[in-house]
């Protein structure tokens, strides 16, 4: 299994969009500043994923959400609905 994930940081509420076999050393990862990009946000929490069958799938997904500003918008309209 493969999954596309959304993680926000704890210190402004920035988000991150990526895909990985597995979740939870992903976060990990994430959250002891492997990524460089983002390490300056730590630390993250998991707000949303997705899981596919393929590799290809996955990869397709993420791409669309952090390249296509209307699928996102969408997304982000239900993980994060105003109150």
């Amino acid at each position: 299994m493969f999954f596309v994930y959304i993680i926000q940081s704890e210190i402004d509420n920035s988000t991150y969009i990526g895909y990985t076999e597995n979740i939870e050393k992903r976060l990990r990862e994430h959250n002891q500043g492997k990524t460089k990009s983002i390490k300056h946000k730590i630390p993250y929490k998991l707000v949303y994923f997705e899981q596919y069958e393929s590799k290809t799938e996955a990869r397709k997904r993420e791409y669309k959400l952090k390249n296509n500003s209307w699928e996102k918008e969408n997304l982000f309209k239900n993980i994060f609905p105003k109150e």
